[in-house]
């Protein structure tokens, strides 16, 4: 597979600016425009990735850490601006859609795909708790805590308090990076019993693939955003007319922006790697509260965009639920295909009750 995307992601973003330059004359089909969106995302992530393997650990993760938070960021901001009344909520929307995504969907699905070829797995549950906790308090304190303070009417933070949960969400997240990057890095690998692919040894790309890669990432990274803009109308049309809730608009961000890493992590738990599809999950959840989430908030800020961060009574408790079951199937450092399966018919619940509420 890896070898395909070498032939391909080059001419993705290509592609990508050639729609974008010729669809200010020709009228191009939405669908076209989506195919070269995913594509253009998963190319950024290729690209993004080749480079954090040449420049290694710790910014090889925060380099892809931010490269995918930028393209959340940039559908999240292109979308707020054309979404009119639901501006407020798709921020919100977006970051909660995304934890139900990571938490039942992706684990749900290695844990289960892992149980069926492997039977039983392992992983190392210091690492995983420590980032249970760090998500824990993140997803409370943006996404609960806006519901239940007086100084602002309704599910909204106001201006002081938004500015101190995004500092303190961006401060939280970066301890928690460095803490999985460099204190404590080996409570994060996986066992060398369980590193039998090709991609784990495989050589780091050369200076030259390197800078190339990072050239590209950057083209991606501007087609991403501009197709999502371009996209912006036709999506909410889509979901207006098929009669579906704002919500619905937010599931469709998380999903696409969460694509690649649930491609990489499913790969990794065929191989018997549960502990890196933990942590591409995981940290991907930590990353999109601790990075997307002060961003929106100095946009709010700095542009006086209101944004609504609290969940309605129905998602706080499909939040708890999910922290509660993560953590019990967690917390004993071995998984099986029951796991997988309780956290798979809770993301049907949440999509389902997304759909009608």
């Amino acid at each position: 597979m890896m070898r395909i995307l070498q032939h391909w992601t080059w001419a993705a973003p290509a592609a990508a600016w050639f729609l974008l330059a010729t669809s200010t004359g020709i009228a191009i089909p939405s669908l076209v425009l989506g195919v070269a969106l995913i594509a253009t995302v998963l190319a950024a992530v290729h690209h993004a990735e080749t480079v954090a393997h040449r420049v290694g650990e710790p910014f090889g993760t925060l380099l892809l850490a931010v490269a995918v938070t930028i393209i959340e960021l940039g559908l999240i901001v292109t979308l707020m601006s054309a979404a009119g009344e639901g501006a407020a909520t798709l921020a919100r929307d977006t970051v909660f859609a995304a934890v139900m995504i990571i938490l039942n969907g992706l684990l749900g699905i290695c844990i289960l795909v892992g149980a069926i070829r492997h039977r039983e797995q392992t992983f190392q549950q210091t690492g995983v708790s420590a980032s249970l906790a760090a998500l824990c308090a993140l997803t409370v304190l943006t996404l609960v805590l806006p519901n239940f303070t007086v100084t602002s009417p309704g599910p909204a933070y106001a201006p002081a308090q938004l500015g101190f949960v995004a500092v303190v969400s961006f401060l939280l997240y970066a301890t928690f990076v460095m803490v999985q990057t460099v204190r404590h890095r080996d409570y994060f690998l996986p066992p060398r019993a369980a590193t039998l692919d090709a991609d784990t040894h495989a050589d780091p790309p050369s200076n030259r693939h390197a800078l190339i890669s990072a050239a590209l990432l950057v083209a991606c990274l501007g087609g991403v955003v501009l197709l999502a803009k371009t996209l912006a109308y036709p999506i909410e049309k889509w979901v207006l007319s098929a009669g579906a809730p704002q919500a619905v608009v937010g599931v469709i961000i998380a999903a696409l922006v969460l694509l690649p890493e649930s491609i990489a992590a499913v790969r990794a738990a065929l191989a018997n790697r549960l502990q890196t599809s933990l942590n591409l999950g995981l940290g991907s959840a930590l990353a999109t509260i601790g990075l997307t989430i002060p961003g929106v908030a100095a946009l709010s800020l700095f542009a006086d965009m209101p944004i609504s961060l609290g969940l309605g009574p129905k998602s706080i408790v499909l939040l708890f639920l999910t922290l509660i079951v993560s953590t019990l199937s967690l917390a004993t450092g071995r998984t099986t295909i029951l796991q997988g399966a309780v956290h798979l018919v809770i993301l049907g619940v949440y999509l389902f009750t997304t759909i009608v509420p």
